[in-house]
């Protein structure tokens, strides 16, 4: 991070400091944006994490969750007051503000009045902070979380609270340590939070083992009805319809991780998870890949969206799931030949 002296100045004075994950947070969002908000409060900061909205309820075990303030379309004001009287305000896990929905805007008006600091790991950054630490190499949000609390030399004040908040992030973004994106930095981090005396195989079971019987028949459904494979373009994908959402009464979280069954299937290199929501959402697609092959530049080229290179997302409007599968296959048919 260039010019961390200057920050870390600004912050030697107590400062009312807000924190914003990305939209629809995951483990590496929440956990990194809790975990910077009981180190800053151990320097006397006020700290709130604003969330763009909800996020899934097996992430609720946090420490800190229960004082997450969700954006409320219907009732701006709070979330407007918290960001109007901030005195800088950090963005995690994201380095676009199309990336927070409707805070997006809210933190573009206050550019000239708040400090912005921004902590990410993914492509296709807009510049809009004053700091930024931004390292599309690192393995997990909640890694440079940790990178700047070392820059503040400041490691031996994570406490258990903390050790958790970031290993949830970095055990999930990571695939459980599997992804090509873990480095010896990565796994170093890993076992200065585990000897925090954090029990990480009680989260293992926080994270992979908390779901609901409906989400479990879901999951059922979708590998024996939703999934469909391509073999001569190793490719694998599932759709979900709003008809199954109704049918199985999915939540926020509830088709977490499950784009990942197809590319679990031997031969398959890419995989693809499109899901239908309301008009204003459109369709919702998540990518996968193994290899070269970049799902973040079909995303960005062809479905408005970004990421890494063998995990990305992204959304279009104004067709349906089967246009959606259409154009994909046609993009892949185009760029394997």
């Amino acid at each position: 991070m260039h010019n961390f002296n200057t920050l870390k100045e600004f912050l030697e004075e107590p400062r009312k400091v807000v924190i914003i994950p990305h939209t629809k947070p995951d483990a590496d969002a929440l956990g990194s944006a809790l975990g910077l908000s009981w180190y800053l409060r151990k320097f006397e900061h006020t700290t709130t994490v604003l969330s763009p909205n909800d996020y899934p309820s097996f992430l609720h075990w946090m420490p800190g969750h229960e004082e997450v303030v969700v954006y409320d379309k219907k009732n701006p004001s709070p979330s407007e007051k918290i960001i109007e009287e901030a005195d800088v305000i950090f963005c995690v896990d994201f380095s676009s503000l199309n990336r927070i929905e409707e805070l997006g805007p809210l933190v573009r008006q206050n550019m000239s009045k708040k400090m912005i600091v921004m902590i990410d790991h993914h492509r296709g950054k807009e510049d809009f902070a004053d700091y930024e630490l931004w390292d599309i190499d690192a393995a997990a949000a909640a890694q440079l979380i940790y990178e700047f609390i070392a820059l503040d030399k400041g490691t031996h004040r994570i406490d258990q609270r903390i050790a958790a908040c970031l290993y949830a992030g970095i055990v999930t973004d990571t695939g459980s340590f599997k992804y090509p994106s873990v480095s010896s930095r990565t796994l170093r981090i890993a076992a200065e939070l585990k000897d925090t005396g954090l029990d990480t195989s009680r989260l293992y079971n926080l994270i992979y083992d908390n779901n609901t019987e409906k989400r479990l028949r879901f999951l059922g459904h979708a590998l024996g009805e939703n999934l469909t494979f391509w073999p001569e373009l190793n490719t694998g994908f599932f759709t979900v319809t709003q008809d199954d959402r109704e049918r199985f009464n999915l939540q926020s979280g509830d088709t977490e991780g499950l784009v990942n069954y197809a590319l679990s299937v031997n031969g398959i290199k890419i995989a693809a998870l499109f899901k239908e929501k309301d008009e204003r959402d459109g369709i919702k697609v998540s990518f996968r890949s193994i290899g070269d092959f970049s799902v973040a530049d079909l995303s960005s080229e062809h479905f408005g969206g970004g990421g890494h290179k063998n995990a990305a997302g992204g959304r279009v409007d104004g067709i349906t799931v089967d246009e959606a599968v259409a154009r994909f296959k046609k993009v892949l048919e185009e760029k394997l030949k």
